[in-house]
């Protein structure tokens, strides 16, 4: 649920946290996936 509704909100954060996923964002992306 918590996942849809992210995306919906930001549809663009999916390309910042991949983009970002060098700066430490595995562990964020791993909490919302």
């Amino acid at each position: 649920m918590g996942k849809e509704k992210f995306q919906r909100n930001k549809p663009h954060a999916n390309i910042g946290t991949i983009g970002h996923v060098d700066h430490g964002k595995t562990t964020l992306t791993a909490a919302i996936t």
